[in-house]
Order: structure tokens, then sequence, then C-alpha cells
């Protein structure tokens, strides 16, 4: 209990083993660079064996030791070490062990006084005080000591059957067959307890070790709560359950939980990243135990653990299921990257084989296409004239291979881009001039829109490609003509912060599927599945492409009305940067209008 509530108070507890309390201590207070002990002050117990304080001050005159005083009614026993009789337990099996030994061993003697000398019976009750101390402790031991020399003494030492003595030299034998059996009871006991101590971390180590090893092997989640339910049930003799959160937090089980959870208490040692339940202070009343599994990247679940009995765990056990807790934490999250890894080599791998297939089928059909539309201008300049039904079969032919023809070369632009194979050429130049060109080029497609341009006065220059930025507001001005009403405007806006240039290009149509703006700008991706509008979905793939290699954003989204979507939207951010002071930056131009 007392080192449960040092825990909590923030301190780290050990327990130190070894044959010399002031040894044990000097020895920890030096591998942990400690200057000053505080112990509680005892009075001498015996005349010939200083203070705890002195042996320490003896041993270590470097460190500062402060004794603090005890409480007068502090009459609670002590921990036990290990193999010593509890707190609160029944001492005398261990008393009546040791006299009813040191009787049996003088009924089996008594037959052979004659025939043995007094120094192999001697013997035989030093032997029978190592054997209590084994089994039983210090205190029976020195009980056997005692009643050893007492016994000897009575049967076996001249005149037998009387406490008294025949010979002054036999006091000498019985004190130090008394001293010896106690140091040999001593040492005895405190062998035990060292041995058990090394015994416990040796298993508990081993225990680690092979949980540790086996988790190196595991590939996916069930593994783990698998290895981690049965290092638990070996260790503590407990039933667990793992829980594993989610890319949204969200704890769901493992399968092979035996531990009966409570999803509130689980969910509150996920969201604080504290232990709860029992044995905590939040939510005792639990069964179980939550323990919070952090990774070094984030928390992976919780780990939900039920003693077999409602026994509080002592610090040692504490640290070990720590410990376990952060090792599945630690297998939970390299099982997550492995994952990642292999879905990223996966679609690294197979976006190259979509960039070169795209590559190589656009380089092949570029020249077909292009005699195609050779071939259609031929007939339609051929005299006489064409009647009108071929030459209208002809003009279907032409449009027919320019719209395949676009199609390719977006094709070929995407692999282009993604593959970093298109040079960057990049100037200082006014917005106004790249807009005008993106509208030029866009003219057949606006014919009968009314266009509006408003661009704010003092625009800065901008550090822009301008041949691949016209194809970024090519491509938003066909898409406006393409999925909007005919005869419905489109508008162009640019303004200046401190930082950056925004340019919003708007229409006045159904605007865009909601909750997939975004996948919008992945290749391929079309608003809908199932148009009857030509194109195949690369057109804002390749504006993003081309967006970010000026180190700008683009992003989508729908603009609202007074009955509800009265359009789509799209932003584009670029970094302002400081242009050239002799580049004649005052040329910006704004507030005109194009019907």
């Amino acid at each position: 209990r007392v080192l449960k509530m040092a825990q909590e108070l923030g301190a780290v507890t050990a327990t130190p083993s070894g044959a010399e309390p002031a040894g044990s201590l000097v020895r920890y207070a030096r591998e942990h660079n400690l200057v000053r002990l505080v112990i509680g002050r005892r009075e001498r117990r015996w005349p010939w064996r200083a203070p705890l304080a002195e042996r320490i001050a003896a041993l270590a005159d470097d460190l500062d030791v402060l004794q603090v005083a005890l409480p007068v009614a502090a009459g609670r026993p002590l921990p036990t070490p290990a193999g010593a009789t509890e707190p609160g337990g029944q001492p005398w099996p261990g008393y009546v062990a040791a006299a009813l030994a040191c009787a049996v061993v003088a009924m089996f003697a008594t037959p052979l006084a004659d025939v043995l000398e007094l120094s192999n019976i001697v013997m035989l009750f030093l032997l029978v005080v190592v054997g209590v101390a084994l089994r039983y402790g210090r205190g029976p031991a020195v009980l056997a000591a005692f009643l050893g020399v007492g016994v000897f003494d009575f049967f076996f030492v001249p005149p037998r059957f009387s406490f008294a003595v025949s010979d002054v030299q036999y006091l000498v034998t019985f004190v130090v067959m008394g001293v010896v059996a106690l140091t040999i009871g001593q040492l005895t006991a405190v062998l035990k307890v060292q041995a058990e101590a090394a015994t416990q971390r040796e298993h508990r180590m081993r225990g680690l070790y092979e949980m540790s090893r086996d988790l190196t092997a595991a590939l996916m989640p069930e593994q783990v709560a698998e290895i981690g339910a049965r290092f638990l049930a070996t260790e503590f003799g407990a039933r667990s359950t793992l829980l594993a959160a989610d890319e949204h937090d969200r704890l769901s089980p493992l399968p092979g939980g035996t531990a009966a959870v409570d999803d509130a208490v689980a969910q509150w040692a996920f969201d604080r990243g504290e232990a709860a339940g029992f044995g905590t202070d939040t939510l005792a009343a639990s069964a179980c135990l939550v323990l919070p599994l952090k990774a070094p990247m984030r928390l992976r679940g919780v780990l939900a653990v039920q003693p077999a009995e409602r026994a509080t765990l002592g610090p040692d056990q504490r640290r070990l299921l720590d410990t376990c807790a952060s090792l599945l934490a630690i297998s939970l999250e390299r099982i997550h990257y492995i994952d990642v890894a292999q879905k990223s080599t996966v679609q690294i791998e197979s976006e190259r084989l979509r960039n070169s297939l795209l590559s190589a089928i656009s380089h092949d059909l570029r020249t077909p296409l292009a005699a195609l539309v050779g071939l259609a201008d031929t007939l339609a300049m051929t005299a006489p004239p064409l009647p009108a039904a071929q030459a209208d079969v002809t003009g279907a032919i032409r449009e027919s291979a320019l719209r395949m023809n676009a199609m390719v070369g977006n094709l070929l632009d995407m692999a282009r881009l993604e593959a970093g194979a298109v040079p960057m050429r990049r100037e200082w130049q006014p917005l106004e001039e790249v807009v005008g060109s993106a509208l030029a080029a866009c003219g057949p497609a606006l014919q009968g829109r009314p266009v509006r341009v408003s661009l704010a006065d003092g625009l800065p220059l901008l550090q822009l490609d301008a041949v691949l930025f016209e194809r970024v507001l090519v491509n938003l001005l066909e898409n406006a003509t393409k999925y909007t009403p005919a005869g419905s405007a489109v508008e162009i806006e640019a303004s200046a912060s401190s930082s950056s240039v925004t340019i919003v290009v708007d229409d006045h149509g159904p605007g865009l599927p909601p909750g997939r703006e975004e996948a919008l700008f992945d290749k391929f991706e079309r608003g809908s599945k199932e148009s009857a509008t030509p194109g195949v979905g690369l057109g804002l793939a390749i504006s993003r492409a081309i967006v970010q290699a000026h180190g700008g954003t683009i992003r989508a989204e729908n603009r609202s009305g007074p009955s509800g979507i009265s359009g789509a939207r799209f932003t584009i951010e670029l970094p302002r940067g400081s242009p050239p002071a002799d580049d004649g930056s005052s040329a910006a131009a704004g507030g005109v209008d194009k019907p």
C-alpha cells in the first residue's frame, strides 16, 4: 500500500535486495547518482550493531543521510521479503516445525550417543538450523538454534538429562554452537530471499524476452493480441482483451479477448491516455484495469486486464504490466506502418506502370490522329466540293480526331508532369496577360456566354510558366462550359494579400457532387461516371499538378445560393514572391469586363 501510494504521488519505487541493507542502499544510490538518503530512525536493537544510518555513513561518507522520526503508533507490520511470512499470516507453523525438528534429531541421535562423537551430534543440530532457515525463514531458524543448544546440553552433555555441565569447557561449546547456528540461519535466510528475488526477476525477464521475440514475428493485430493474452495468463493468471483504435479513434476488441471490458472505462483511458479501472483512482469499481497503449507516434488502443483475484497489484507487477503494454503498442504501430509501406509500394508501382502505359499509348496514337485530321482537311478542300452529306461526315471525323488528340495530349502531359519531364520556364509577368490568352484560347467554347473578369488593382507580378498556367485556366473554363447550361455566366476574379495571390473561377451550373470535391482532382475521376459529356477526367488532375509545381494550391467547392447550390468554385492560391524592382510591376490593370 505504501509503495502504491508513493507511485501515485509521483515517486519511482524500487525493491533492492542484498545481504546487508546498508550495502544495498549505498549501491543503489551509486547506480542512480543519488546524493541524499532519507530513512526512518530506529533505536539501537543490539549493543554491538550500529544503527542503519551509521552503517550507511561508514560505507559512503559523501552521501547525506536524513533520519525521519517514526510515528509512535506505528504498530503496523511491514512487508516481508519473498519467502517470509506475509503480514497478517500465521507464523506459528514455522516455529512448531523448528521445535519438532530438534525433537526428532534428539530422538534419533540419543541411541547413537555412545557411538558418535559430540562434535558429530552438534553437526546434526546445525543441519536442522540450515533446513529450517531454508524452509521457514529467519525467525524459526533462531528458535531452532537456541533449542538445539538446549537439547544438546540436556540429552548429550554429561551429566546427561540435566542442564548442568561437568566441564566448564562445554560452555564454550554451547556459545560457539549457538553463534554458528545463528549465523548459519541468518545467512541461509538472506540467501533464500535473494535467490527467490533473482528467480522472480529471471522469470520476468525470460517472459518479457519470449514475448518480445514473438511480437517481432507478428504480422497481424490478432497475433499481437494472442501473444499478449498468453503472457498475461502465464505471469499473472489474468484474463485480458486488447482493443485497437482505427483511423477515426474508434476502439474495437480484437479476437481472442476473455476479459469483460467496460466500453466507457476503455474510452476514457484512451481519450486521456491514462490508466483507469481496477486499482486506480478513476472508475475503480470496474473489474478490469485498462492501460493505454502508447506508441511513439500515437495511441494505438487500450489493454484491459482482469486479475484472477481482486488483489491490488504491487509496484513490480504494475511496472511489468506497463512494459507489456508498451511492447504491444510498439508492435501494433510496427504492423500499421508495414501495411502503409506495402500499400505505398503497390501504389507507386501501379502509378509507374500506368504512367509508362499512358506515355507509350499517347506517343503511338498521336501520329494516326494527326493523319486523320490531315486527311479530313484534305477531303474538305478537294475540288469539286463534296456533297453536303459527305462534308458533314468529313467535319465529324475531323472534330472527333481533334477531340481524341486533345485527350491523348492530356494523357501525355499527365505522364510527363508526374515523371518531372516538363521543364518549368518561370518568368515574372502580369496575371492579366495569362488570363487574356486563356480567354482567347477558349473563345469558341465561350461563345454565347457572358464572361466577367474582375482583377483587383495593383496585382503584383507573378513568377509563372505562362504556357503551363494558361493550361490551368483553359481546363477550368472548359469544365465550366461542359457542365453548365448554355448561356450561363463564367466569372474570373483575382485579389492579392501580403503573402499570396488568389484566383477564383466561378460558374452558374449544378455544382460539384457533394463530398467528392477533393476526389475530382484525382486522375480519371469525373463528376458523373455515366455522363455523356466527353472527357477522361484528367483536366483537374493536370491543373493541380501544374499549380503545385508553381508552389501553390487549388481547391474546389460549391457556392451556396438562396435556393441551394448555385454553382462550382475553383480557388487557386499562388505565392506572391518578390519581383525585381525594375520589372515595371506597376503595369497591372484591373476591373475589366468582357462580354
